[in-house]
């Protein structure tokens, strides 16, 4: 019987492989390989041949094909609980379409108390002139691959081993500072995405167990932003509408946009905290590693 339960057992090797902490580390590194790929595709082979908006259009196409591809073949298959949070199936269509719902009344929401607070003011229209940048780059670039990234992979992987609520705190913290060097940044523009969005963002993955509700969320947002003509995390955009946000820096976001407001604080946030209490309802909260005491992680 010894020599069974020792002929079963993983060894050393392998259960180094299939530590959660591990994973990540390789999830991203091959996430970085696929990003550095297109990188490499599009200075030789596309954009020698072409040239205007159609490069932004088709590196953003080619960066989420391969990071699709390389999520689906080889990163889904890492660590010791396999799972698929890019599942192609009827919930791809509905959580990315009900998260850019989500999205976007979230933010006009935060647009509306903006104008009531008299910082936010329509000038009139515009020539949508960004039209490439909005819906490609704010809306398909950062809702998949910063998706894939900072919730399919790290949240994913810190979740298993730290637990829910320490893997949120930890993933939102990076999401948000990694925004730091955005144009207008400060510490607490960082530290608003950190909790804004990094709360409502990491509650719709825990809530799912899919990213599609997130990159929907995520996409809507940034798209509906810049179609109120506001900085996308400090990013000047120009949409259909001509606007101003002028006023005290925790009204007006001081240049950074809408996500360094109290607005977005407390809209954003709220709603992260609502799908978090349903998560918890619905028994998607992962204990700690340490905690389990080889229980099977039963969330997923």
């Amino acid at each position: 019987m010894n020599d069974i339960m020792e002929t079963e057992r993983p060894s050393m090797l392998m259960r180094i492989w299939q530590f959660p902490l591990t994973a990540m580390v390789v999830g991203v590194a091959l996430i970085l390989a696929a990003s550095a790929m297109t990188s490499i595709l599009v200075r030789t082979v596309i954009a020698p041949n072409l040239e205007g908006p159609i490069v932004d259009i088709l590196a953003v196409l080619l960066l989420v094909g391969l990071c699709g591809l390389t999520y689906k073949l080889l990163i889904r298959r890492l660590g010791g609980k396999k799972h698929d949070d890019l599942p192609f199936d009827m919930r791809a269509v509905r959580d990315t379409a009900a998260g850019f719902g989500i999205g976007g009344a979230l933010i006009s929401i935060c647009v509306g108390l903006a104008a009531l607070a008299g910082v936010y003011r329509m000038t009139g229209t515009d020539g949508f002139a960004d039209a490439v940048q909005i819906i490609f780059w704010f809306g398909i670039y950062a809702g998949f691959f910063e998706e894939l990234v900072t919730r399919g992979i790290i949240l994913r992987w810190l979740e298993e081993f730290s637990g829910s609520w320490i893997a949120l705190v930890l993933s939102a913290l990076l999401f948000g500072f990694l925004h730091a060097g955005n144009d207008n940044a400060t510490f607490f523009s960082s530290l608003a995405i950190s909790i804004e969005a990094g709360i409502l963002l990491g509650a719709a993955y825990m809530l799912t167990r899919s990213l599609w509700l997130a990159i929907g969320v995520h996409a809507g947002w940034n798209v509906v932003q810049a179609l109120w003509d506001i900085p996308v995390s400090g990013n000047p955009t120009e949409g259909p509408v001509a606007a101003t946000l002028e006023g005290h820096w925790l009204l007006a976001g001081g240049g950074f946009g809408l996500e360094a407001t109290i607005f977005a604080l407390v809209v954003a946030t709220g709603a992260g905290i609502g799908m978090l209490v349903l998560a918890h309802r619905r028994g998607k909260i992962v204990k700690p590693m340490w905690s389990r005491k080889g229980e099977a992680i039963t969330a997923y």
